[in-house]
């Protein structure tokens, strides 16, 4: 049925399985059993079957777009955007209404409701009654409502999609629809007034603002690829209605005070915009025709008689129209969020307006998401910052003893035959650890962690690359005017920054991997033979005679054996703080606080999603109680620095005593080989814990960036289907266009090589005819001219004789005495 106001449509949708996405992220990513929520789950499956068949307007169907969308806000601070569901979609403008768009995005879904939702406004407003004043209000509300649902699609929801939106809901066309709803509420105003007889100049105040926003309409519809050139012509044609109606009404207050020079510009101007108005009437309805149509009747008439009546009677001067003074708007209407949408998660509850929160049981996202930023954070102070520069203390430690040869040369002195106690124990150690087998079976592990990192990475690159080959051989064809979107470089920056970034990642690993290979090839000849029977020690390990000790060398070896002890006892209790510091950050659980700090802002701020930003304090905080232990590296290294300092001192005094001894030299070498050995092999295996960490949290950030790439490409993928699709479409209109355009253009060649084919026929001004004249050429023999006038043989002559009938007329003209003759 033809109105002279337009509506919304529905968009569609296809049922989707929720229940199996949400069940299998709640395993994957929760502690939570997703039976817990089966009734949570067979909520919001209902809900999102009755929110998608609402497709009737009826104030009944409000409720239930509202409640699903009150859910899905909800929801988003529960569950990340991309859920694992694929919401299928098909717009509801523009020129591609029977191909639905799909996107895993909770985002999306919202926005489609939202979009449903202004539709039903619009819908309810186009079925009032507005030829009452209480259907007007109602129609006036309605569009308002529609508009601000609009606007909040596309100030709040759009802006976190984090993908392309739809055709009909990209930004010009969410504009275009906001300003026309506002503009059809205001209109209903208008026609509120006219009909309670309100004054000539309110009513062209309402008109003035009717008008503008049309025209606002109209401007950004034109930007849009999805608005109908049928909705521009509308809405162009009522831009001019609305700017005639208000010149008008304006003109008819300056009737009202007499004003009668102002009256006639006035009526004058409204026809000019009314004729404005006309030129759309090939693309308007009926009901839009006839009201211009009926309006311009009344200006005329009005137009007359005011000009007739200032021309004989008033005798005022017409100004001009950029005298004419711009009519002031009175606006009354505005875009308006429902409370519904802008404050739902307010009026969720056991009570709550729109129905209990589902999954109200489950810890939000954002929580998970915080404690896994917080157990980063805090491994990397702890095993990063502490311990790391403890470690690095005690391998300046072991530098100093290796370049000291100690313990070596006090176990040479000490027991001059068989092997020293503490070489004994580091060689147990080992071989209970398996000593060079346990090194590379972890080497091989490694390795293989890390060519699964690199496959999942190759697997994303080759995606992006894929893609962008796709998109660069789609640009070369349709040419860079018309295949518009931006390169993927351009439109995915992170995500392609990420690329090399994680290459960087893989070649300081590789350093890394090569230094620890170094470490053990040096090293691992005397790892072995801590690995292997005491027999092999003692024959690696040569026997002294014992050596004649002074009185000075006594002395100095037992001062210099305190000193190393000294060092030795310092190493060990730093050993035992960095287990005590590491088992503290095992036991340091953050989620208590975390629930807590995330219902305090669920009550505080119940309109505010919770992001894992809003816990940075916390961190601080919790991460305060770790000072101490930054401060013991001061500490340490301040007494290590004097022990080291007081061992060198000894060690010196020592080789003064015993110099010239060189009788357990070679047998002081092998023991300083082996103990070097050990702590090589401990050196080792953590640098292998290290890198075997290293890879696994390398895992996650490589599966992560390949998933991203799935996504992009994905999506990239879908976009350029459609995008290809219009190409086609446009394109093959076009090739049509222009073989007509060629066959008109080689008409007007022949025609202009017709000598009778004027110029004149392209004047702007139509010309006079020109008189006919004839040129004095005699006629053929034969031929009848109308200076001889008709004449029949036979018939007398003015001079009263008779032609004779013998013979046929000398001047070829038919003698009825010879009848008609064939041949």
């Amino acid at each position: 049925m033809a109105s002279n106001i337009l509506f919304l449509p529905f968009r569609r949708s296809h049922s989707v399985n929720l229940t199996d996405a949400i069940k299998q992220y709640i395993s994957s990513k929760y502690d939570q059993h997703p039976d817990m929520f089966t009734k949570d789950l067979e909520t919001i499956e209902k809900l999102r079957s009755v929110a998608t068949h609402a497709q009737e307007p009826h104030p009944s169907n409000i409720p239930k777009l509202q409640q699903y969308a009150a859910q899905l806000i909800w929801l988003s601070g529960k569950f990340p955007i991309d859920i694992g569901v694929e919401f299928p979609w098909y717009p509801a403008l523009g020129y591609n209404t029977s191909r639905p768009t799909s996107r895993n995005n909770l985002r999306f879904e919202l926005a489609n409701i939202m979009f449903n939702l202004a539709a039903m406004y619009s819908q309810l407003a186009m079925s009032s009654n507005r030829s009452t004043p209480d259907g007007l209000k109602m129609a006036a509300n309605n569009f308002c409502l529609a508009a601000g649902v609009l606007s909040h699609l596309r100030n709040t929801i759009l802006p976190e999609i984090r993908t392309e939106p739809p055709e009909d809901m990209d930004l010009m066309t969410l504009e275009c629809l906001e300003k026309l709803m506002l503009a059809q509420g205001q209109e209903c105003f208008w026609q509120k007034a006219v009909k309670d007889g309100m004054k000539d100049a309110t009513i062209a105040k309402l008109a003035a603002r009717v008008s503008d926003l049309y025209n606002e309409a109209g401007d950004a519809g034109i930007q849009s690829d999805a608005i109908s050139s049928e909705w521009i012509h509308h809405m162009t044609a009522k831009h001019h209605h609305f700017a005639a109606a208000a010149q008008y009404r304006a003109a008819c207050d300056s009737l009202e005070k007499r004003k009668y020079g102002e009256e006639v510009a006035r009526l004058r101007d409204s026809l000019t915009c009314v004729n404005e108005a006309l030129k759309e009437q090939r693309y308007i309805n009926k009901v839009v025709l006839a009201d211009l149509t009926g309006l311009k009747n009344r200006i005329t008439e009005d137009l007359k008689r005011a000009e007739k009546d200032n021309d004989m009677i008033y005798l005022l001067p017409v100004p001009p129209k950029a005298e004419l003074k711009i009519l002031d708007r009175a606006n009354m209407v505005v875009s308006r969020v429902p409370k519904e949408i802008a404050e739902s998660n307010s009026m969720l509850g056991e009570r709550g307006e729109l129905g209990p929160a589902l999954f109200s049981k489950l810890v939000p996202y954002s929580v998970h998401l915080a404690a896994s930023i917080y157990v980063d954070r805090r491994d990397r102070l702890v095993n990063g910052t502490i311990v790391e520069e403890l470690e690095a203390l005690t391998n300046k430690i072991h530098e100093v003893l290796r370049s000291l040869n100690l313990p070596g040369s006090l176990q040479a002195l000490e027991k001059p035959l068989g092997l020293p106690p503490g070489l004994v124990a580091h060689a147990e150690e080992i071989r209970q650890q398996d000593g060079i087998n346990r090194l590379l079976r972890s080497m091989e592990d490694t390795k293989k962690l890390m060519y699964t990192d690199q496959a999942i990475y190759q697997e994303g690159v080759d995606i992006l690359r894929s893609e962008a080959a796709e998109d660069e051989g789609a640009r070369r064809k349709f040419g860079t005017e018309r295949w518009t979107r931006p390169p993927a470089e351009q439109a995915a920056p992170k995500l392609y920054a990420q690329i090399n970034e994680i290459d960087g990642y893989f070649k300081a690993a590789t350093n890394s991997d090569n230094i620890v290979k170094t470490k053990l090839k040096e090293n691992e000849h005397f790892i072995r033979l801590l690995s292997g029977p005491d027999h092999e020690l003692e024959n690696y390990v040569p026997s002294g005679r014992r050596p004649a000790i002074t009185g000075d060398v006594e002395r100095e070896a037992g001062k210099l054996r305190g000193s190393f002890n000294e060092v030795s006892r310092l190493e060990s209790r730093r050993r035992r703080k960095i287990e005590a510091l590491r088992t503290k950050a095992k036991q340091d659980d953050i989620n208590p606080e975390l629930l807590r700090e995330a219902a305090r802002l669920e009550r505080e701020y119940p309109m505010q999603t919770i992001e894992a930003v809003q816990f940075e304090g916390l961190f601080d905080k919790r991460l305060q109680m770790y000072d101490a232990d930054q401060d013991m590296i001061k500490e340490e290294e301040d007494e290590q620095a004097e022990a080291i300092k007081r061992l060198q001192d000894a060690n010196a005094a020592f080789l003064i005593a015993r110099r010239g001894d060189q009788s357990t030299k070679k047998r002081e070498q092998a023991l300083q080989n082996l103990e070097n050995a050990y702590f090589k092999y401990k050196e080792i295996i953590s640098n292998l814990d290290v890198g075997r960490k290293f890879y696994n949290d390398l895992a996650k950030i490589v599966n992560r960036f390949r998933d991203e790439a799935r996504t992009f490409a994905y999506n990239r993928k879908s976009e350029a289907s459609h995008l290809e699709s219009d190409l086609t479409t446009r394109m093959s209109s076009l090739s049509l266009q222009q073989a007509t355009t060629n066959s008109l253009h080689q008409q007007k060649q022949a025609d202009a090589q017709n000598p009778n084919y004027g110029a004149t026929a392209h004047a702007e001004e139509p010309l006079a005819a020109p008189t006919p004249t004839r040129a004095n050429v005699p006629p053929p023999s034969g031929m009848w001219t109308p200076e001889v006038g008709i004449r029949f043989g036979g018939v007398p002559t003015s001079s009263g004789n008779a032609r004779p009938s013998a013979g046929p007329p000398q001047d070829g003209r038919w003698d009825p005495a010879q009848g008609l003759k064939f041949g």
